[in-house]
């Protein structure tokens, strides 16, 4: 089920020939999930993750996904969560569906900004979804994107080759640290990523 996603991602981001640099994919845990927490540049950031971090992976979407043709089936076959940031109800069932996957073995990425920053400058970020790591006890891997804005949304959408760099660091274990609150949790992990 997941090669496909992998050989989309890599046949996406060769088509713009883009140059992508990967540093510390050996600090993602092979034998348990995790949460991967992300910066949000670009349209091409979920090619860039589903092609580059070697590990089976969904992703925690906005719910107007669903209407698009044949995309939704194959997020779920991916073990997706879809979210409606607007209604607070869903958004919470959202979370406890994305917790059980967690614990059952999927792996899942977040984007705290909620949307593309389509530059360097990272945005707030929200912490509802990191209650996933507090009420899953996964480890989560912070995960810096840069460049991917050079693609596509720094020319005026029109697709344009750039060095990109996927930056993956050590994974934080929350319990350990003593960080059960979600938003002193999310600060923590932005200061991880900025600091790069």
């Amino acid at each position: 089920m997941h090669q496909f996603p992998d050989y989309f991602g890599k046949m996406m981001i060769g088509c713009t020939g883009s140059k992508v640099t990967v540093e510390g994919l050996e600090n993602i845990p092979k034998d348990q999930s995790v949460l991967f927490v992300s910066n949000h540049q670009s349209n091409f950031d979920i090619p860039l993750l589903l092609g580059y971090l070697n590990k089976p992976i969904g992703f925690i979407a906005k719910m107007e996904i669903t209407k698009l043709p044949i995309v939704p089936g194959w997020m779920e076959q991916m073990h997706c969560v879809f979210m409606d940031r607007s209604d607070r109800r869903q958004s919470l069932m959202a979370i406890k569906d994305g917790v059980e996957k967690l614990k059952n073995g999927h792996s899942l990425v977040i984007f705290p900004e909620g949307t593309r920053s389509k530059g360097s400058q990272m945005g707030e970020f929200k912490s509802g979804s990191l209650h996933l790591a507090t009420k899953s006890g996964v480890p989560v891997i912070p995960i810096r994107i840069e460049g991917t804005y050079n693609i596509l949304e720094a020319n005026g959408n029109r697709i344009k080759p750039a060095n990109v760099t996927l930056k993956v660091f050590p994974p934080v274990y929350p319990e350990q640290i003593g960080m059960k609150d979600a938003k002193e949790l999310t600060n923590y992990i932005k200061d991880i990523i900025e600091q790069y």
